[in-house]
């Protein structure tokens, strides 16, 4: 018998720490119009952070939660548990392992994924594949979650994107398609780009690194908007080929929410409109490898996602990964 992975249930957490743009306009008083011209840009307003002493598998615990419950299972019942992430608890061990043990799901094997804000997308693929091709897996739990604002020094400018957050998926085995392809894409001459670069093998954390604030999160260089605004619809129209349907016939689309007018030139060029598609970035911030399975979950939250349609995950990270995934809504 054929096995494919269906999507059960979703789950997402916004922790209660609520940062408007007016708080940073206080907080950035030193670059006049900097807020004014990122929330322009950007679309983002305010975003939310959880408590300090809070580490990323705290944050990706209640969203796992909620995904279970929604399904009807216990952590008992998970095989195998995928997290997404860039904003680790540690180097090493993998957060997944440290998820597993907070939720108590006992029997479930696990492993981190680390592709930025492609996370997502790709564990989603990851998880379809394994159920296709090992009969012991059953359920999986995908999880995306982001505390990249812990990794960020306290004035570094493009900590006005970053908001923490987690979104979950259960993926179970079934009998009828449900997983439909994923495709990937990646430009590795952008790895010096965007990043963490002190603290691992290139560099290993040191006084003088610390205080230079290199193990914080900083942008180099700025990405060219070309590589989303090409880079998206190159990845989509990847996908459809390769899966054998049309730009036409896809449903729903969710974008890595970083930027909306990104995502307005981007569903102009797919020939898609507006309505097909669902940001959260106003109001929640950039949540980073979370910001897919957030969004996912708001849209069907809201009913903008029905049983039977054809959804597309499009995802992109520093470095640069860009992945893609496509899945009929049960």
């Amino acid at each position: 018998m054929q096995r494919y992975a269906k999507l059960l249930s979703t789950g997402c957490y916004l922790p209660e720490i609520k940062v408007t743009n007016d708080d940073l306009r206080v907080k950035f008083a030193h670059l006049p119009e900097f807020v004014d011209k990122m929330e322009a840009s950007s679309g983002i307003t305010c975003r939310w952070l959880a408590p300090r002493e809070w580490a990323a598998s705290d944050i990706a615990l209640p969203a796992a939660q909620q995904a279970l419950a929604k399904a009807g299972l216990r952590p008992e019942d998970v095989d195998l548990i995928i997290l997404g992430t860039d904003s680790p608890d540690y180097i090493t061990p993998a957060t997944s392992v440290v998820l597993q043990h907070k939720l108590g799901a006992v029997n479930a094997g696990t492993f981190d994924i680390g592709c930025a804000c492609a996370s997502f997308p790709t564990a989603y693929a990851t998880a379809a594949g394994w159920i296709a091709t090992n009969p012991a897996i059953k359920t999986v739990l995908v999880v995306g979650v982001y505390m990249m604002s812990k990794l960020t020094a306290d004035l570094e400018p493009t900590g006005f994107f970053y908001g923490d957050g987690a979104g979950a998926a259960v993926l179970v085995a079934d009998d009828k398609p449900g997983f439909i392809g994923g495709a990937a894409q990646a430009g590795g001459a952008y790895h010096h780009h965007w990043g963490i670069y002190s603290g691992a093998t290139f560099e290993p954390a040191s006084v003088e690194s610390v205080q230079a604030g290199r193990t914080t999160v900083k942008m180099l260089e700025r990405y060219p908007p070309e590589i989303n605004h090409a880079g998206w619809p190159r990845l989509t129209r990847k996908l459809a080929a390769s899966c054998g349907f049309s730009l036409e016939e896809i449903d729903f689309i969710i974008f890595t929410q970083v930027r909306k007018a990104s995502i307005e030139l981007v569903m102009k060029d797919l020939g898609l409109p507006m309505e097909k598609t669902h940001t959260i970035m106003e109001d929640w911030g950039y949540t980073g490898s979370a910001c897919i399975p957030m969004a996912l979950h708001d849209a069907i939250e809201k009913q903008k996602i029905r049983s039977g349609d054809r959804v597309v995950l499009v995802g992109s990270g520093v470095g640069y990964n860009q992945a893609a995934c496509a899945f009929f809504m049960p």
